[in-house]
Formats: structure tokens, sequence, C-alpha cells
């Protein structure tokens, strides 16, 4: 499994409706609010880096995200 943390910037009043639709997703393993440049925090993980690319795009394309930014795991945090 290959995870990336991305930070999610919404449009102003978008929040809610965001973070509704990305529990939807599969490959989202956890979300969070936080303050500052970003609104949103998600875990993402996927089998391989073409679809943990795939997650990022739908994400990045849904209604109300302004724009994102990821950090892709380079080594894992175990063995």
């Amino acid at each position: 499994m290959i995870s990336a943390c991305v930070l999610i910037r919404t449009e102003h009043g978008k929040f809610d409706e965001v973070t509704k639709r990305l529990k939807q997703l599969r490959e989202i393993k956890d979300i969070f609010s936080v303050h500052g440049r970003f609104d949103v925090v998600a875990d993402v993980e996927a089998a391989d880096f073409e679809s943990l690319g795939s997650a990022v795009l739908r994400l990045n394309r849904m209604a109300g995200v302004v724009f994102t930014e990821s950090a892709i795991e380079i080594r894992s945090r175990t063995g």
C-alpha cells in the first residue's frame, strides 16, 4: 500500500459538502479539519502509484475543492 497526506482548500461555505463526499471515497482512510491555509487533511491509501494518482485527481476535481497539495509517502513507518 502507498499512502499520501492530501491538504485540501475548500470554497467558502463548501466545507461540509466536500467532507461528506470525501467520506464516500474508499481510498480515504481518515479526514480531519485544520486551521490555516488549508481546511481539510485527508489520509489516502492505494495499492500502487497509479491508483493513488487516480484517487487524488478525483479528489482534486471534486466540486467545492479549490486546490490540493499532496505529500506522498516515500518510506514506510514500520519495518
